[in-house]
């Protein structure tokens, strides 16, 4: 079994730059850290209210992962232009990451918290996914576990979905992560069957990760920053991402 790509997430390292202002801590630094350090990709999401990630960083690390590791541009494809901000299509067509997942967050919201219904939005999100896709880049939908209709992803044209892990890792912490690993599992399984490679992140960390790996062995790719960046803080960015590459590769030899 190939090993599930580490991609890891920088938004909060932008976070405690933006609540201070210059420029420190770095990002560029902070990239060439995890890269090497050994993750398999780098994740942003830009917003148009521009909390965390802004549009220069997000050119400066297209860049900086080019030739090197995935990069992975999360957004919300209906989030209009403001300011600085071009719209999450225009900017992907200047940065070309291999990879850009759709989310529906809004401003109200400090995360994301949900995935798309596509039952509700499928018919809106086609043309976006398609011209993500004309682009050149994997185009990957978040979705939540046993969505009711997670396998018409592929009918729109997407290549994976992001499961979203909140629930997973919530019931984790409390003790009693059986049912919700199961809807993993079971999303896992009807998309992969639907023809729909399966990327999983949020809330996921050092703790609960291997065993969603196992769960779910599906899963190509996890997007992990909150917690990674938290858990830097005492071991070091460096270790905790090898950490986190212990993980994904005793999940692969297993």
């Amino acid at each position: 079994m190939s090993r599930t790509t580490l991609s890891v997430n920088l938004n909060k390292i932008a976070v405690l730059r933006n609540s201070r202002g210059g420029a420190r801590p770095d990002l560029h630094t902070a990239a060439e850290t995890v890269i090497a350090a050994g993750c398999g990709g780098i994740t942003v999401h830009p917003r148009p209210d521009q909390r965390h990630i802004r549009p220069d960083d997000v050119r400066l690390l297209a860049a900086l992962c080019r030739d090197r590791v995935e990069f992975n541009i999360e957004g919300n494809p209906f989030a209009p232009a403001r300011g600085d901000y071009p719209g999450l299509l225009p900017l992907v067509e200047q940065t070309r990451p291999q990879q850009v997942t759709l989310v529906p967050d809004g401003d109200g919201q400090l995360t994301s918290d949900h995935g798309f219904d596509l039952q509700r939005d499928g018919e809106r999100l086609q043309p976006l996914v398609r011209a993500f896709a004309a682009l050149g880049c994997r185009v990957s939908l978040f979705m939540d576990p046993d969505a009711p209709a997670l396998e018409r992803a592929a009918e729109i044209g997407a290549t994976r979905i992001e499961l979203y892990t909140g629930p997973y890792a919530h019931a984790h912490a409390h003790g009693d992560a059986f049912a919700a690993l199961q809807a993993c599992a079971r999303s896992a399984r009807r998309a992969t069957a639907a023809g729909l490679g399966v990327n999983a992140g949020h809330d996921l960390d050092l703790r609960n990760l291997g065993d969603l790996l196992k769960a779910a062995p599906q899963i190509a790719e996890v997007s992990i920053g909150h917690a990674l960046i938290g858990e830097a803080l005492y071991a070091g960015l460096e270790a905790t991402v090898r950490g986190y590459r212990r993980i994904v590769d005793a999940a692969a030899r297993d």
